[in-house]
């Protein structure tokens, strides 16, 4: 019986830049739909910029119909301001969602990387790399904001958090992975 579509779409809330992607799971193998980005340091109110990101999410859930948001979770800084700000654009980001029934999940900026890493620290240029590489999305519809690709990985992070990824082979212990992969060990 074949599982049901999934669909799970990436926020990275931002004040300047807001990134998404949009990720299609289908019998437990994910791939790229969409990722972007909405520039917002061109409007100067802050409030334009809540009504922008509003709109876009909006837009996004109704072009994609996801089953469920994935949103990165504000990181605490030192400035205040920054804080307030950042926190206003992701609960204007939660609030389109939920507008529409779509369920939310949050992940701390740490977990995103170190699940799509595996450290905690990685450099969002290792972040798209991994996504890339994992994904196969090829070199031209890689963005060079890397804000879309931290929208994809909150989308990915919340994909290995609920689902185990699907996998060619499968192994019952070590000596049965040596045995089906030979070439792998030295």
């Amino acid at each position: 019986m074949a599982e049901k579509e999934r669909i799970i779409l990436g926020i990275d809330p931002g004040t300047q830049v807001m990134g998404y992607g949009v990720l299609r799971v289908v019998e437990n193998k994910p791939e790229l739909m969409a990722m972007g980005v909405l520039q917002l340091n061109k409007y100067e109110d802050h409030y334009l910029r809540l009504r922008r990101i509003f709109e876009r999410v909006l837009g996004l859930v109704e072009q994609y119909l996801p089953d469920e948001m994935a949103i990165e979770a504000p990181f605490f800084g030192k400035n205040v301001q920054s804080m307030l700000k950042l926190g206003r654009a992701q609960g204007v980001a939660m609030a389109a969602a939920l507008s529409r029934d779509v369920p939310i999940f949050e992940y701390a900026p740490l977990k995103i990387k170190m699940s799509i890493t595996g450290n905690g620290k990685a450099a969002k240029e290792q972040v798209a790399y991994m996504l890339q590489k994992y994904l196969r999305i090829p070199d031209e519809n890689m963005l060079p904001q890397m804000d879309a690709t931290d929208g994809l990985a909150a989308a990915v992070c919340h994909y290995f958090q609920t689902n185990r990824p699907a996998s060619d082979k499968q192994y019952s212990n070590w000596k049965d992975f040596i045995s089906k992969n030979p070439d792998k060990v030295k």
